[in-house]
């Protein structure tokens, strides 16, 4: 356990639900982004994390395990029905339990196609359900610097109240622009949930919410129902990959990336030291 998880009783550990089917980008987790796949940036910079305990890849498709079992990473097979990864992550836990016999007490969903992802923002993530007992999941989010990012429909925007509980997520622009303001506060979600595990198996077992399904945002189903979802406000700037436009932009930007100049390719025991980081 990491020695900045001060809580010896608390067991917080990480899910990258991913699947190679994709509308848009198919077998998209195994693209290879600086001779890394994909899902393989998300493990290794989600091992870095000083709060949680162990990360695992959830998946249906025995050619991500295969990937993930050369990288050392522990691998969960789950039902190829699921259609959120929420519901993958919930099967996954319960596996990940009965395998340990350890009961788990946070599960952070980290997304799969965020290979910039920074170990910092899971534990800024986390940080409020260890705080507040009240606090059943939280979000986090970014803010936008361009209009062009603010109405792309593959970024799922949010708007806050001021204790920074959301109000609204849309994939539409959010909130208004259309008096003329150019100071408007632009929020977007950035796809890395903490639950505590209880709500995970009951936000599962809601029925999917008309604004959830009109959306595509997972998070209304919480908000309809009457229930907060805690958003917590990073400065960590990463992209997602939801295209291959975006796999090019992506690619670039990693070669720079200061944090992969640790894991890349080539380093002496690179993979040694993230397999028994947390040993």
């Amino acid at each position: 356990m990491n020695a900045e998880n001060k809580d010896l009783k608390t067991n917080i550990i990480g899910i990258i639900p991913s699947r190679m089917a994709s509308s848009r980008f198919p077998g998209k987790p195994l693209a290879k982004i600086c001779g890394i796949p994909m899902i393989g940036h998300v493990y290794i910079r989600s091992k870095m994390s000083k709060t949680i305990n162990e990360v695992y890849i959830a998946t249906c498709d025995k050619e991500i395990r295969q990937q993930m079992d050369l990288l050392g990473a522990k691998t969960v097979m789950t039902a190829s029905t699921h259609e959120r990864a929420s519901d993958r992550a919930a099967e996954a836990v319960e596996k990940i339990e009965r395998d340990t016999g350890r009961k788990v007490d946070i599960v952070v969903m980290i997304q799969g196609d965020e290979p910039l992802t920074y170990p910092e923002m899971i534990d800024q993530a986390v940080q409020p359900l260890l705080d507040n007992d009240d606090v059943k999941i939280t979000n986090l989010m970014a803010a936008m610097k361009t209009i062009k990012e603010f109405e792309d429909p593959n970024e799922v925007k949010v708007v806050v109240d001021k204790f920074n509980n959301a109000l609204y997520f849309s994939r539409e622009p959010i909130p208004s622009r259309k008096k003329g303001s150019f100071c408007v506060t632009m929020f977007k979600q950035v796809c890395i949930i903490p639950f505590k595990k209880e709500f995970l198996l009951e936000y599962t077992l809601m029925k999917p919410t008309p604004l959830e399904i009109f959306e595509s945002v997972d998070m209304m189903r919480i908000l309809e129902n009457g229930l907060r979802v805690k958003m917590v406000l990073t400065k960590f700037e990463t992209k997602s990959v939801d295209t291959r436009a975006d796999l090019e932009t992506v690619s670039a930007m990693m070669a720079s990336d200061k944090l992969f100049a640790q894991y890349k390719p080539g380093r002496q025991n690179e993979r040694r030291k993230y397999n028994s980081r947390k040993n």
